[in-house]
């Protein structure tokens, strides 16, 4: 049924679509902020209640607690293995596939690609077991490193950190692939994307426009550590909405510069579907969205590396993202002509 050209679902559809549906709204929201406001809003509420004490109970905590995020995180396990996480990934589908063994002896970062709209498919491979990470990866113990500012609201820090989510900070990183204190057996994994949000800003269906070439600080915390890098790319992170190309120097692209230079944030435009129409809304469309985990590249643990061999690991790595897409295209893609651009 169309009404004013907006086509609207099916009164009857199965409950698992439904629930399917749910699921991601809550993530959409989830990613949006929504929770924040209310995380800052019942803070200040509860103030003028008299469960004023609450708040302060909890500002005592967040003080002492502040750098957790920092140090390793807290991960709480039965909250990755939540059914409503299986129900996000069933509505795209997304599946997370293996290319070879990885020792759980070693370290790793992920240097994921790309980062897409809203890393649906990141959160749901790394902050979660719903596409099987332990049994594809037995022995490593995957924390999806995010946004700092998604570690001050009072209720989102929490659930991230229930996920094994951490901050994005050289010291945050540097905390897990070193093992200390809570970190002490080997096997951990920074699951990182690596072009930001200024990235989000070239998240165009059909392209992967990466942003890599200045990007070098996750290349010399391999080197310092010692970690192993491995190339991740995901195939249709890009297709799940529609975004609306910027032209250079626009009065729009402006204000996306501002917003990532000041904010830290991307603000693509974008066109989705809802939650009961299928092509209007901020809700992503059902794509097929796999992720593919490629072979580590060997690192030697290097203290102070000079600029020369983190260039030289940045290449290697490039090499290696540009081959897994290379191979795998053909598979995932119904372009086959689709190329890797790298900015």
């Amino acid at each position: 049924m169309k009404i004013f050209g907006i086509e609207f679902a099916p009164l009857y559809l199965p409950l698992k679509r439904r629930l399917q549906t749910l699921a991601v709204l809550f993530y959409v929201l989830l990613f949006l902020q929504t929770f924040s406001l209310i995380g800052f809003f019942l803070f200040i509420y509860l103030l003028f209640t008299k469960f004023y004490w609450l708040s302060l109970l909890y500002a005592i905590w967040y003080y002492i607690d502040f750098n957790r995020p920092y140090s390793g995180g807290r991960k709480v396990s039965w909250s990755k293995t939540w059914s409503i996480w299986k129900y996000f990934r069933d509505y795209f589908p997304i599946k997370l596939v293996k290319t070879v063994n990885l020792d759980p002896n070693e370290n790793y970062i992920f240097a994921i690609s790309p980062h897409g709209i809203m890393c649906f498919s990141a959160m749901i491979n790394f902050a979660t077991d719903a596409t099987d990470f332990p049994s594809l990866f037995p022995g490593l113990e995957p924390h999806l490193i995010t946004l700092n500012g998604q570690f001050y609201s009072p209720l989102m820090r929490e659930f991230f950190m229930m996920c094994g989510a951490c901050a994005c900070e050289e010291k945050s990183l540097k905390y897990i692939l070193t093992n200390k204190d809570r970190c002490k057996k080997k096997g951990q994994v920074c699951a990182l994307l690596i072009g930001g949000a200024r990235e989000s800003n070239e998240a165009y269906p059909g392209t992967y426009r990466l942003i890599l070439n200045k990007r070098k600080g996750f290349i010399r915390i391999a080197l310092e550590t010692g970690a192993q890098l491995v190339p991740v790319i995901s195939f249709g992170e890009n297709d799940v909405y529609n975004t609306v190309e910027v032209k250079n120097g626009s009065y729009i692209q402006t204000i996306q510069n501002f917003a990532k230079k000041y904010l830290n944030i991307g603000l693509p435009i974008i066109r989705g579907r809802g939650i009961f129409n299928y092509n209007f809304g901020i809700m992503p469309y059902r794509v097929p969205i796999n992720t593919i985990v490629g072979k580590p590249i060997p690192v030697t643990k290097i203290s102070n590396p000079t600029e020369e061999e983190v260039s030289k690991l940045h290449q290697q790595y490039k090499h290696e993202l540009i081959k897994l897409f290379e191979e795998n295209k053909s598979i995932y893609l119904t372009n086959k002509d689709a190329k890797l651009e790298i900015f």
